[in-house]
């Protein structure tokens, strides 16, 4: 998934949210159908954000190392910390 990509889901979501806000009498199938849209596309926007925090932490440590900086040891729990935080 590319930025676009995300981009377009969350106004995928939003038109969905959208849809179900002005209903005056839901359709049950219906809404049960953009309600499974809408999770898959929360799961995949999800996916994507991690990869790409992923990347951004990656630049990161390249920095420190062109800059001439270790990466401590606490440094590294405390990335592995916040990574597992998200799961």
């Amino acid at each position: 998934m590319s930025k676009n990509k995300l981009k377009d889901s969350l106004k995928k979501l939003k038109t969905i949210v959208e849809w179900l806000d002005t209903q005056e009498e839901l359709d049950v199938e219906a809404g049960l159908e953009k309600v499974k849209e809408g999770a898959i596309l929360i799961k995949e926007s999800k996916n994507e954000l991690k990869k790409l925090e992923n990347e951004f932490e990656e630049v990161k440590k390249e920095l420190k190392e062109v800059d001439g900086e270790e990466i401590s040891e606490n440094e590294k729990d405390t990335e592995l910390e916040q990574e597992e935080s998200l799961y």
